[in-house]
């Protein structure tokens, strides 16, 4: 059993945030919240908040022991993106890509 959280529409692209969800795959829950404390990415914010609400979920919803408990899977995909044109010189356009992210985070007791 695992429980999980996910957080949507958040306005950073999906390859920054794979660079920090990386690091806590596979983790205790503990070890994982120490990597992203220490982690200098605007993404660890972000993946923490999920992270503290999946371990919630765990403890709340299905009554496992959080000192147990292991980042069982944790995955980015992307989410819409938002289309802006930039002017440039002799009338042109460039097309600004904002990119959002879905960041899923899944815990469970080893």
């Amino acid at each position: 059993m695992e429980a999980k959280a996910i957080a949507k529409y958040i306005r950073i692209a999906p390859r920054k945030l794979r660079i920090v969800i990386d690091l806590i795959r596979g983790k205790s829950v503990g070890e994982a919240f120490a990597i992203l404390k220490h982690t200098p990415k605007v993404g660890s914010e972000v993946i923490e908040k999920v992270l503290h609400s999946a371990v919630a979920n765990a403890e709340h919803n299905y009554d496992m022991n959080v000192d147990s408990l292991i980042v069982s899977s944790a995955y980015v995909d992307q989410g819409p993106t938002m289309k802006r044109i930039h002017p440039r010189s002799r009338g042109q356009a460039f097309k600004i890509l904002k990119r959002s992210s879905h960041v899923t985070v899944a815990v469970s007791e080893k």
